[in-house]
Protein backbone atom coordinates (compact mmCIF):
# COMPACT_ATOMS: atom_id res chain seq x y z
CA UNK A 1 0.00 0.00 0.00
CA UNK A 2 0.99 3.65 -0.37
CA UNK A 3 1.47 6.96 1.99
CA UNK A 4 -2.16 7.83 1.41
CA UNK A 5 -3.43 4.30 2.55
CA UNK A 6 -1.35 3.46 4.69
CA UNK A 7 -1.40 6.41 6.35
CA UNK A 8 -4.53 8.78 5.33
CA UNK A 9 -7.60 6.27 4.87
CA UNK A 10 -7.56 4.38 8.21
CA UNK A 11 -7.64 7.67 10.02
CA UNK A 12 -10.59 9.17 7.59
CA UNK A 13 -12.56 5.89 8.19
CA UNK A 14 -12.41 5.79 12.10
CA UNK A 15 -14.24 9.36 11.67
CA UNK A 16 -16.18 8.92 8.78
CA UNK A 17 -17.34 5.71 9.63
CA UNK A 18 -17.20 6.17 13.50
CA UNK A 19 -20.40 8.44 14.02
CA UNK A 20 -24.04 8.28 16.23
CA UNK A 21 -25.33 6.42 12.85
CA UNK A 22 -22.86 4.10 11.61
CA UNK A 23 -22.90 2.88 15.69
CA UNK A 24 -26.46 2.03 14.93
CA UNK A 25 -25.66 -0.27 12.73
CA UNK A 26 -23.06 -1.88 14.26
CA UNK A 27 -25.13 -2.37 17.35
CA UNK A 28 -27.62 -4.26 15.21
CA UNK A 29 -25.18 -6.21 13.15
CA UNK A 30 -23.12 -7.04 16.14
CA UNK A 31 -25.98 -8.42 18.29
CA UNK A 32 -26.51 -11.97 17.17
CA UNK A 33 -22.52 -12.48 17.45
CA UNK A 34 -21.52 -15.35 19.73
CA UNK A 35 -18.71 -18.11 20.96
CA UNK A 36 -15.49 -17.33 18.75
CA UNK A 37 -15.70 -14.69 16.31
CA UNK A 38 -13.62 -13.64 13.69
CA UNK A 39 -13.45 -10.32 12.56
CA UNK A 40 -12.53 -9.49 8.89
CA UNK A 41 -11.40 -5.95 9.26
CA UNK A 42 -11.12 -5.43 12.32
CA UNK A 43 -10.16 -1.68 11.29
CA UNK A 44 -9.85 0.76 14.83
CA UNK A 45 -12.24 -1.40 16.88
CA UNK A 46 -15.10 0.36 16.14
CA UNK A 47 -17.34 -2.70 16.61
CA UNK A 48 -16.22 -3.31 19.98
CA UNK A 49 -18.27 -1.44 22.22
CA UNK A 50 -20.91 -3.74 20.39
CA UNK A 51 -19.73 -6.83 21.22
CA UNK A 52 -22.40 -8.93 23.36
CA UNK A 53 -22.02 -11.27 26.49
CA UNK A 54 -22.34 -14.38 23.76
CA UNK A 55 -18.72 -13.25 22.62
CA UNK A 56 -15.83 -15.25 24.17
CA UNK A 57 -13.40 -13.96 22.04
CA UNK A 58 -12.47 -12.60 18.55
CA UNK A 59 -9.94 -12.73 16.03
CA UNK A 60 -8.98 -9.84 14.81
CA UNK A 61 -7.59 -9.86 11.07
CA UNK A 62 -6.85 -6.31 10.19
CA UNK A 63 -4.05 -5.22 7.56
CA UNK A 64 -3.13 -1.63 9.03
CA UNK A 65 -0.88 -0.74 11.43
CA UNK A 66 -2.41 2.76 11.52
CA UNK A 67 -5.75 1.18 12.33
CA UNK A 68 -4.52 -1.23 15.11
CA UNK A 69 -2.81 1.28 17.29
CA UNK A 70 -5.99 3.54 16.94
CA UNK A 71 -7.96 0.51 18.33
CA UNK A 72 -5.28 0.62 21.18
CA UNK A 73 -7.66 2.31 24.04
CA UNK A 74 -10.28 0.46 22.72
CA UNK A 75 -8.89 -2.81 23.22
CA UNK A 76 -7.58 -1.38 26.69
CA UNK A 77 -11.40 -0.84 27.36
CA UNK A 78 -12.87 -4.18 26.71
CA UNK A 79 -12.83 -7.15 28.66
CA UNK A 80 -13.74 -9.54 25.58
CA UNK A 81 -10.48 -11.75 24.55
CA UNK A 82 -9.19 -9.85 21.21
CA UNK A 83 -6.43 -11.36 19.55
CA UNK A 84 -4.74 -9.99 16.13
CA UNK A 85 -4.11 -13.12 14.11
CA UNK A 86 -3.74 -12.10 9.84
CA UNK A 87 -3.37 -9.70 7.76
CA UNK A 88 -5.10 -11.03 4.76
CA UNK A 89 -8.62 -11.64 4.43
CA UNK A 90 -8.30 -13.30 1.27
CA UNK A 91 -5.68 -15.68 3.15
CA UNK A 92 -6.99 -16.62 6.39
CA UNK A 93 -4.41 -18.22 8.68
CA UNK A 94 -7.10 -19.78 10.72
CA UNK A 95 -7.97 -23.71 10.80
CA UNK A 96 -11.00 -24.72 8.89
CA UNK A 97 -14.17 -24.66 10.80
CA UNK A 98 -12.44 -22.90 13.87
CA UNK A 99 -15.20 -20.21 14.23
CA UNK A 100 -19.06 -19.78 15.45
CA UNK A 101 -19.12 -16.37 13.87
CA UNK A 102 -17.83 -13.85 11.80
CA UNK A 103 -18.23 -9.95 11.40
CA UNK A 104 -17.65 -8.10 8.46
CA UNK A 105 -18.43 -4.35 8.77
CA UNK A 106 -17.61 -1.83 5.52
CA UNK A 107 -15.14 -4.42 4.63
CA UNK A 108 -15.59 -6.11 1.28
CA UNK A 109 -15.98 -3.71 -0.43
CA UNK A 110 -12.49 -2.88 -0.33
CA UNK A 111 -10.85 -6.38 -0.38
CA UNK A 112 -9.84 -7.09 -4.16
CA UNK A 113 -10.63 -10.94 -4.32
CA UNK A 114 -13.69 -10.94 -2.46
CA UNK A 115 -14.39 -14.37 -3.60
CA UNK A 116 -11.34 -15.60 -2.52
CA UNK A 117 -12.23 -13.91 0.81
CA UNK A 118 -16.00 -15.15 0.87
CA UNK A 119 -14.35 -18.44 0.67
CA UNK A 120 -11.81 -18.01 2.94
CA UNK A 121 -14.14 -17.16 5.82
CA UNK A 122 -16.78 -20.39 5.26
CA UNK A 123 -13.87 -22.29 5.52
CA UNK A 124 -13.34 -20.86 8.81
CA UNK A 125 -16.77 -20.65 10.22
CA UNK A 126 -18.17 -24.30 11.66
CA UNK A 127 -21.07 -25.72 9.65
CA UNK A 128 -24.01 -23.39 10.64
CA UNK A 129 -22.19 -20.98 11.73
CA UNK A 130 -23.02 -17.64 10.60
CA UNK A 131 -21.71 -14.33 8.59
CA UNK A 132 -22.95 -10.83 10.29
CA UNK A 133 -22.63 -8.22 8.10
CA UNK A 134 -23.25 -4.75 6.88
CA UNK A 135 -21.83 -3.71 3.83
CA UNK A 136 -21.99 -0.83 1.03
CA UNK A 137 -22.86 -1.71 -2.59
CA UNK A 138 -24.68 -1.56 -5.65
CA UNK A 139 -28.24 -0.52 -5.86
CA UNK A 140 -30.65 -1.94 -7.41
CA UNK A 141 -31.76 1.43 -8.68
CA UNK A 142 -29.77 1.81 -12.38
CA UNK A 143 -29.85 5.49 -11.91
CA UNK A 144 -27.84 5.26 -8.86
CA UNK A 145 -25.73 2.18 -10.05
CA UNK A 146 -24.67 3.92 -12.91
CA UNK A 147 -23.26 6.73 -10.94
CA UNK A 148 -21.47 4.36 -8.82
CA UNK A 149 -20.06 2.45 -12.02
CA UNK A 150 -18.69 5.58 -12.59
CA UNK A 151 -17.75 6.82 -9.37
CA UNK A 152 -15.82 3.59 -8.33
CA UNK A 153 -12.48 4.15 -10.02
CA UNK A 154 -12.11 7.60 -8.23
CA UNK A 155 -13.42 5.78 -5.06
CA UNK A 156 -10.85 3.02 -5.48
CA UNK A 157 -8.08 5.57 -5.47
CA UNK A 158 -9.01 7.48 -2.73
CA UNK A 159 -10.40 5.18 -0.09
CA UNK A 160 -8.46 2.62 0.00
CA UNK A 161 -9.45 0.50 -3.16
CA UNK A 162 -13.48 1.06 -2.05
CA UNK A 163 -15.72 -0.62 -4.57
CA UNK A 164 -18.85 1.41 -4.28
CA UNK A 165 -20.79 -1.49 -6.67
CA UNK A 166 -20.43 -4.53 -5.15
CA UNK A 167 -23.68 -6.78 -5.07
CA UNK A 168 -23.51 -7.98 -1.79
CA UNK A 169 -26.14 -10.53 -1.92
CA UNK A 170 -24.98 -12.08 -5.08
CA UNK A 171 -21.28 -12.45 -3.78
CA UNK A 172 -22.55 -14.14 -0.31
CA UNK A 173 -25.31 -16.67 -2.36
CA UNK A 174 -22.46 -17.57 -5.62
CA UNK A 175 -19.87 -18.50 -2.48
CA UNK A 176 -22.38 -20.76 -0.93
CA UNK A 177 -23.79 -18.92 1.87
CA UNK A 178 -27.34 -19.16 2.45
CA UNK A 179 -28.77 -15.49 3.18
CA UNK A 180 -31.23 -15.78 6.23
CA UNK A 181 -32.12 -12.37 6.87
CA UNK A 182 -31.56 -8.90 4.82
CA UNK A 183 -32.25 -5.37 4.48
CA UNK A 184 -30.95 -3.25 1.91
CA UNK A 185 -31.72 0.46 2.46
CA UNK A 186 -30.01 3.59 1.82
CA UNK A 187 -27.77 5.64 4.73
CA UNK A 188 -24.93 7.51 4.83
CA UNK A 189 -25.02 10.12 2.86
CA UNK A 190 -25.51 10.79 -1.32
CA UNK A 191 -27.14 7.69 -3.03
CA UNK A 192 -23.91 6.22 -4.97
CA UNK A 193 -22.33 5.64 -1.37
CA UNK A 194 -24.74 4.70 0.67
CA UNK A 195 -26.99 1.79 -0.28
CA UNK A 196 -26.45 -0.61 2.27
CA UNK A 197 -26.97 -4.51 2.77
CA UNK A 198 -27.06 -5.52 6.77
CA UNK A 199 -27.74 -8.74 7.53
CA UNK A 200 -26.38 -12.39 8.50
CA UNK A 201 -26.12 -16.02 5.94
CA UNK A 202 -25.02 -19.21 7.21
CA UNK A 203 -22.19 -21.39 5.96
CA UNK A 204 -23.48 -24.38 3.92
Amino acid sequence: MGWWEDHVVPRVVDVALGNAEVHELRARVCAGLKGRVLEVGFGSGLNIRHYPPDVESVTAVEPSEVAWRKAGPRLRDTPVDVRREGLDGQRLTQPDASHDSVLSTFTLCTIPDVDAALSEIRRVLRPGGRLDFVEHGLSPDPRTAGWQHRLTGVQRRVAGGCHLNRPIDELLRRNGFEIEHLETFYALGPKPFGYLYLGWATAG
